[in-house]
């Protein structure tokens, strides 16, 4: 019995040890095929410091200039790159996309990687339009994929600040929110030729600063709202500056209205200066996100307001977000600011807004 024991203890030690050696090894890292250098966002991940989460294993762009040029400033082979999705998939067969093109062309990564069983993530919006988003919807429904959205927003630790303390109630039931979002103008601030080709393209971009700004106001707003629809979307769109953008608004003011609520977002290619940021008003207080950390909060009038620094949310960036997902390390609710669901609504939004903008009324939405 003794030595029965003895066995038993030394095969458990075997067993925790394998274990261990298991839980601490590094994973490897997602490999990530990218579609498209023509946004300049891309950026961000080209000249991200390597963090073992992700390995770059493929891009799809046809226009061998820019990449070429993109290959010396950030020192990757052009071995990496391929002149179609298609070529790219094929060649390298990655476990996940990120789509760097024009909002048009999300239809088509999705409709060439989803059938593969591929994950994608695209930059915001999620598409120019609904039936662009049903399409994309049906498509990683079927083949069980994930589909995502990304914004820069999302990475601040004061939104997800604000968040929490509007669900722990801590400035009552929310009565107005107003997001304000946009810069100079793209041209203005000396965005890249390739990008500005398709920015201020009415049918590769679906609008102007309506589209592109826009979409950060309905995301926020939606996931603060736990998805709810508007009632109603009103829009107003203008062009103030028709001899740089001749065929899309530089202007756009977005009402949506709720049963006790109200969303007010402000997209603009004529701000003077960059900005993102989010007001929260509720029944007792507010709470404000200046930017990606700074605060401004409200509990009691009687006590005034007070500044705050918000902690950096769970992931910094996309990237890791969306390596964690693939993964399985991260679960997605259809809450989330990334997800699908949030992100048909804002196309939802964004339609009705183009809708109310032309049409000159408000644009009732179905329930």
């Amino acid at each position: 019995m003794k030595y029965f024991h003895l066995i038993i203890l030394f095969c458990f030690s075997l067993f925790t040890s394998a274990r261990a050696q298991e839980n601490s090894a590094p994973s490897l890292p997602v490999r990530i095929g990218i579609v498209g250098l023509v946004h300049d966002h891309v950026h961000w991940i080209l000249g991200r410091a390597a963090q073992g989460d992700i390995e770059i294993v493929g891009i799809a762009e046809p226009d061998q200039e820019l990449a070429s040029r993109y290959a010396r400033q950030y020192g990757f082979s052009m071995g990496l790159v391929y002149p179609s999705i298609e070529e790219m998939l094929n060649a390298v067969k990655p476990e996940a996309v990120m789509a760097f093109n024009s909002i048009f062309g999300h239809l088509e990564v999705v409709e060439k990687c989803a059938p593969r069983g591929i994950s994608v993530m695209v930059e915001k919006p999620l598409a120019v339009s609904m039936d662009h988003a049903r399409k994309m919807e049906k498509l990683a429904r079927q083949y069980n994929i994930h589909l995502l959205t990304n914004y820069e927003t999302t990475w601040y630790g004061s939104n997800h600040r604000a968040f929490q303390m509007i669900q722990d109630g801590k400035i009552g039931n929310l009565r107005k929110v107003v997001v304000h979002d946009g810069h100079r103008g793209p041209k203005e601030i000396g965005v890249s030729r390739e990008f500005l080709e398709w920015l201020a393209d009415p049918v590769l971009n679906g609008g102007g600063a309506v589209i592109d700004f826009g979409c950060y106001g309905a995301n926020l707003i939606t996931w603060l709202m736990a998805g709810q629809k508007p009632l109603s979307v009103t829009c107003i769109t203008q062009q103030i500056k028709p001899d740089i953008y001749p065929e899309v608004d530089d202007e756009a003011t977005i009402i949506l209205a709720y049963p006790e609520m109200q969303g007010i977002i402000q997209a603009s290619w004529n701000w003077p200066y960059n900005r993102k940021d989010m007001e929260a008003y509720g029944q007792t207080g507010y709470v404000i996100s200046l930017n990606r950390s700074d605060m401004s909060i409200l509990l009691d009038e009687k006590e005034g307001p007070f500044n705050e620094s918000a902690p950096s949310w769970d992931y910094e960036d996309p990237f890791a977000y969306f390596a964690a997902v693939v993964r399985g390390q991260q679960k997605v609710t259809p809450l989330d600011l990334s997800s699908l669901e949030n992100n048909l609504i804002v196309v939802e939004i964004l339609e009705a807004a183009r809708k109310s903008a032309k049409k000159g009324r408000t644009i009732s939405l179905k329930p």
